[in-house]
């Protein structure tokens, strides 16, 4: 008896795989090359794919002796904003997938727990976990626009790329007025 409650997949889903096209011998492969909108909430909160965007699906199914090996790449757009100055980003991802579904039934579904495989539901892949597990762990936590943005000024919050190198809101102590002068006199 499976250790799991498998949920009903729709066949029309973008993200659900159909194998009943994929003998189970092992060795036999398949490829899918898809574009398929971008699920809801597939991102970090500054960084993520848009929802609805396109992602490009490139992969093989491969059929293994305890169920389907799925491998390839996904990729698509970025959307979000610099950790440091808040400009926007837009760039792109591509990540490598790679997750083993097993057949009902088989050793490796009776021996694993639920969330370390996943499960083939009839002739169905529910793809979507997977995608997620891959894309959201390749997105930085801290996105940056560039490797080397200075960041806002912390007092008047203008990009720092924008003020002039002598920007500064330095307030002197009246007391100690006298001595920035001698600084000064220094430079």
């Amino acid at each position: 008896m499976p250790k799991h409650l498998p949920t009903h997949l729709d066949p029309r889903s973008p993200l659900v795989l159909d194998t009943r096209e994929l003998p189970r011998r092992p060795g036999v492969l398949r490829t899918v090359k898809r574009v398929v909108p971008a699920p809801e909430d597939l991102g970090l909160e500054l960084i993520g794919v848009p929802v609805g965007a396109d992602l490009s699906l490139d992969l093989r199914l491969e059929s293994v002796s305890e169920g389907v090996l799925v491998s390839g790449t996904v990729s698509g757009p970025l959307r979000g904003e610099c950790g440091r100055c808040l400009r926007q980003i837009d760039d792109s991802l591509t990540v490598e997938i790679q997750e083993l579904y097993a057949y009902e039934n088989s050793t490796t579904d009776e021996t694993t727990e639920e969330d370390e495989v996943g499960r083939l539901q009839g002739d169905l892949i529910d793809l979507e976990p997977a995608l997620r597990d891959a894309v959201v762990l390749a997105l930085p936590t801290n996105p940056l626009c560039r490797d080397d943005c200075p960041g806002l000024c912390p007092e008047c919050g203008v990009h720092w790329d924008e003020l002039p190198a002598d920007h500064s809101h330095q307030q002197i102590d009246p007391r100690w007025a006298g001595l920035s002068q001698l600084t000064r006199k220094e430079e």
